[in-house]
């Protein structure tokens, strides 16, 4: 698992409350997690903070999956802290 993804569900199960080892690659925020409207944003907020990036919020309030989040912060890491 790449750091990212460790680092997301690190977030993710601090954020919301639960264990790590229980979130899934492909677990949905809300269906499968659990995550209530105002999570999502705190999620937002974390991983900002985490990655030490800033997000686009509608395009990260887009994202419903861990798979799709790790994809959207590597993608913003990479374009906001090259090399």
């Amino acid at each position: 698992m790449s750091d990212v993804a460790t680092r997301v569900k690190q977030v993710v199960a601090e954020t919301l409350e639960i264990d790590a080892s229980q979130i899934g690659d492909t677990d949905r925020f809300v269906e499968d997690l659990g995550a209530e409207s105002i999570q999502s944003v705190e999620l937002v907020a974390a991983f900002e903070e985490e990655f030490d990036i800033d997000m686009d919020s509608e395009g990260a309030l887009g994202v419903k999956a861990i798979d799709g989040a790790v994809d959207f912060i590597a993608k913003a890491v990479a374009e906001q802290h090259p090399g």
